[in-house]
């Protein structure tokens, strides 16, 4: 692992203070993640129907797509509310453009999620910036919006039963792996370029003061 990388990796002292651009790009942010929420809520529905035919939960697997504008917007911005904020307007953008989901099935699962990532985030202080610290909100919010589920979905189906216990356990994943993992290597992937040399977190990267 290179030192630049490695540098990415590090604990470093919170700002708490929010600029004009730190809501600019949260914005930005928000705004493709609701436009991503809004095309998977469509091209979702048949391989999520596929999975379910095979075994009833395993369709979680995919609901990593929904989970994440907060992994993102904390990795990137690196304050307190950014994970909050990008998931949950990305959601009201979602459900005004039209879903299948509703006020509950898209702003409250978005404000649910969004919390859940905050909260990864916040038990690490919004310290440890890392590829572990993506997967573990993943994995918080995986799990929460799974649980989520089964007030709105899933309402009447049992929580302790094989169907919700392999639909935890596949969200989760898909949380590690869509809203962690590979939202971390986005976030290297776009530093890299410089494009984010006004934060923080891009400069972690280069190496740049």
């Amino acid at each position: 692992m290179s030192a630049k990388h490695t540098n990415a990796s590090t604990l470093s002292k919170p700002d708490y203070r929010w600029r004009p651009i730190d809501i600019t790009i949260a914005s930005v942010i928000a705004v493709a993640s609701g436009l991503v929420f809004w095309v998977f809520d469509f091209v979702g529905t048949a391989p999520s129907a596929l999975l379910a035919g095979v075994v009833p939960g395993l369709e979680g697997i995919l609901s990593g797509f929904w989970y994440f504008a907060g992994v993102i917007a904390a990795l990137i911005i690196r304050k307190p509310g950014a994970a909050l904020y990008a998931e949950l307007v990305g959601a009201v953008l979602e459900m005004l453009l039209g879903n299948q989901w509703g006020f509950a099935g898209s702003i409250v699962a978005g404000l649910v999620q969004g919390a859940f990532t905050e909260l990864a985030f916040m038990i690490l202080l919004y310290r440890r910036w890392n590829i572990w610290s993506a997967v573990f909100a993943g994995v918080l919010t995986g799990i929460a919006g799974s649980v989520f589920s089964f007030f709105t979905t899933y309402a009447g189906v049992h929580i302790t039963g094989s169907f919700a216990l392999v639909n935890i356990i596949t969200n989760a994943i898909s949380g590690a792996v869509i809203s962690g993992a590979l939202m971390w290597v986005l976030y290297i992937g776009i530093a890299k370029t410089g494009a984010l040399s006004r934060f923080a977190s891009g400069r972690a990267v280069t190496g740049t003061v």
